[in-house]
C-alpha cells in the first residue's frame, strides 16, 4: 500500500494531497493546473513538500529521488539519442553501461518483455514513437522498482499506439505487482487501465473511486464538474 499526506506551497498554489492506494493502477485526473504533475513530482522527490509518504511500512519523504523505490516515465521518452536501444536500457542498471553477466541477462529479458529484441542495436531516431516508449518501459523493467509514476507519457501517440502502450502498462503492473500512478486527461484511458481513479481539484484529492465509475458517472459526482457533463437524475 502507498499512502501519502503531503502539503506543498508555491506562490499562490497551496496543495494538500491525501490518499491510500492499493497495488495496481491508479489514474489521476483533473483540470490543467490542478496539481496532478505536482503530486507525481512530490512522490518522486523532485520537489520538496511536507508531510509523509509511506510504502510498505517505510517512510520515503526523507529519501533522495534515487533512493526511493520509484521510477518515473515522463511525457518525453528521455532516451539518449547517441546511445543504442541496448545502451539506453543498460544505463538504467549502470551509468557506465559496463554490465555483469546477470545484468546483461536483465537487459535481454526486458527487451523480450517489450518485444524489441531485434531493435537492440538501433538508435532512437530509427524508432517509431511507440517503439521509443517501449524502450523507456524496458528501462523501467530492469530497474525493478515497485512504484511507477507516469506523467502523460503516451499523450503524443496516435490512438492505436496509445491503446497498445496502456495495455502493456496494465499487463506489466499486474504481472509484477507494481503500484502504478498515471496522470491523464482521458477518462477512456482510465477505464481501459482499470483500478482506481483519483480526481484532483486545486491540489486536493476530491474523489477516490473504482475507475468503473467513469463509465456511468453519478449525477452528484465531482467528476461531472471535471467533464462538464450534465446528467439527468434518475
Amino acid at each position: 500500500m502507498l499512502s501519502f499526506d503531503l502539503r506543498y506551497r508555491w506562490q499562490d498554489f497551496q496543495a494538500h494531497y491525501q490518499a491510500q492506494l492499493p497495488l495496481g493502477v491508479t489514474s489521476i485526473l483533473g483540470a490543467s493546473g490542478g496539481g496532478k504533475s505536482t503530486l507525481l513530482a512530490l512522490l518522486g522527490g523532485y520537489i520538496e513538500g511536507q508531510g509523509s509518504i509511506q510504502f510498505e511500512g517505510q517512510e520515503l519523504l526523507s529519501l533522495a529521488p534515487y533512493e526511493r523505490p520509484i521510477t518515473t516515465l515522463f511525457q518525453s521518452d528521455n532516451l539518449f539519442p547517441q546511445l543504442s536501444v541496448w545502451d539506453n536500457i543498460a544505463i538504467g542498471l549502470s551509468p557506465s553501461r559496463s554490465l555483469s553477466d546477470e545484468q546483461k541477462h536483465k537487459v535481454h529479458w526486458a527487451l523480450e518483455q517489450v518485444q524489441l529484441q531485434v531493435y537492440a542495436d538501433k538508435f532512437p531516431d530509427q524508432l517509431s514513437g511507440g517503439q521509443a516508449q517501449r524502450v523507456a518501459i524496458a528501462r523501467v523493467l530492469v530497474r525493478k522498482k515497485p512504484i511507477l509514476l507516469l506523467d502523460e507519457p503516451f499523450s503524443a501517440l496516435d490512438p492505436k499506439l496509445r491503446s497498445d502502450m496502456l495495455h502493456l502498462i496494465k499487463d506489466l503492473t499486474h504481472r509484477y505487482q507494481w503500484t502504478t500512478l498515471m496522470v491523464t486527461h482521458s477518462p477512456a484511458d482510465a477505464m481501459l487501465l482499470g483500478g482506481q481513479a483519483l480526481l484532483l481539484e486545486e491540489g486536493r484529492v476530491v474523489v477516490q473511486a473504482d475507475a468503473k465509475i467513469l463509465s456511468e458517472i453519478p449525477p452528484d459526482s465531482p467528476f461531472n464538474r471535471y467533464l462538464h457533463i450534465s446528467m439527468p437524475v434518475k
